[in-house]
């Protein structure tokens, strides 16, 4: 390949990084040093009610501690708001962005009252389209009046990008590829979107002014990353990612879903199940080459 790849490593500083940050940090970082690509380090803070300088702070710290290098200035989401703001008035001037004053009670209720209503990949039932008929009004305009959420016309916005959408998927070690999906390149394979199954998903609400979804595809195109490493707990949500990229002229990066690391009950590691930390195991007097044999490198 002719292009230098870039691989990113992108933690939200809602609480300190365990092990599973560990093993994507550096297998993001290993990547990208036997390829001779970029590593990069993306703050993603975009839930300023949730962020703490501290914990950014931490993730800089354990990084360093773990031995990465990443290159600087390291973006940080908060301060490109505007990025996403363009992103969406974007997707507002093709119709189709609509406001929704639904609260997620709401939408609840809908759901509870309508027996095997569908849900979405993460569990959450789908958006009834309550608000879908509204009259459409400009992205920024909605967002500056608040009170609203910018939920994307899925039927809309599917049709317009047309039939035909994959992405290409790295093969795992030890893992035979998917056998209907034809090979992109070797060592990757074809997998088809489908981005229906998110139904209108909110792209902005009041309290956050860009989802993830939107945040992330308009990140990965400013900051070229090549290949985006993260666990199988977003797979699905590369569907939805695709379908932005297409809508939004956005370059296609390769994915690679890893394997989660799991705890002793067999429940993957996460901030809100108090799973050990990596400044927990340093002060325990782990070191940092323990924690690279520890999880494979």
């Amino acid at each position: 390949m002719s292009e230098r790849r870039v691989f990113r490593f992108a933690p939200s500083p809602n609480g300190y990084l365990h092990l599973g940050h560990a093993y994507s940090a550096l297998l993001n970082f290993t990547l990208a040093r036997d390829c001779g690509g970029r590593f990069l380090l993306r703050i993603e803070d975009i839930d300023l009610g949730r962020a703490r300088p501290a914990f950014e702070a931490a993730i800089h710290e354990d990084l360093a501690w773990l031995g990465l290098e990443w290159e600087r200035p390291v973006r940080r989401q908060s301060e490109h708001f505007e990025d996403y703001a363009a992103a969406l008035e974007s997707l507002g001037a093709m119709g189709l962005l609509y406001a929704c004053d639904c609260k997620r009670s709401d939408i609840g209720r809908f759901a509870a009252a309508h027996s095997d209503w569908p849900r979405d990949p993460d569990g959450a039932p789908l958006y009834p389209g309550t608000c879908r008929d509204k009259p459409r009004r400009p992205a920024r305009e909605v967002l500056a009046e608040g009170g609203s959420a910018l939920r994307l016309d899925m039927r809309k916005a599917a049709a317009l990008a047309g039939e035909g959408l994959f992405w290409r998927e790295r093969c795992a070690p030890g893992r035979a590829p998917d056998s209907t999906a034809p090979e992109a390149e070797e060592g990757f394979s074809l997998m088809r979107a489908d981005p229906a199954q998110w139904g209108d998903v909110a792209l902005a609400r009041k309290d956050t002014p860009a989802s993830y979804h939107i945040a992330v595809v308009v990140d990965d195109a400013l900051q070229g990353v090549t290949d985006v490493v993260r666990g199988r707990d977003l797979f699905f949500a590369t569907s939805l990612h695709r379908l932005l990229q297409k809508l939004l002229r956005l370059p296609e990066p390769r994915y690679f879903h890893h394997e989660l690391i799991l705890d002793d009950a067999g429940e993957k590691l996460a901030k809100s199940r108090s799973s050990t930390t990596l400044r927990a195991l340093r002060d325990a007097g782990v070191s940092a080459a323990e924690v690279w044999r520890k999880l494979g490198f």
